[in-house]
């Protein structure tokens, strides 16, 4: 993992195509810009964990509901 410090209005580059920049920092928050093409997908990482826990549940619960469907026979 890279660690960088930067202040407002610094910028960040990957690769030739995705600029992250600083936008304001208030208290622990940071505000943060990123220009990147349309093709490139940005999603947060919580909402990433979000989504995989929940596909978790939902495998579960359906495995419940074929072992409930099985037994009913």
């Amino acid at each position: 993992m890279l660690v960088l410090s930067r202040k407002v209005g610094d910028t960040i580059k990957i690769a030739d195509n995705i600029e992250v920049k600083i936008l304001e920092v208030k208290g622990d928050t940071v505000r943060v810009g990123i220009e990147a093409p349309k093709s490139v997908d940005i999603v947060r990482g919580e909402l990433i964990q979000s989504i995989k826990e929940t596909n978790a549940e939902s495998l579960t619960l359906d495995l419940d509901w074929y072992k409930n469907l099985k037994d009913n026979k």
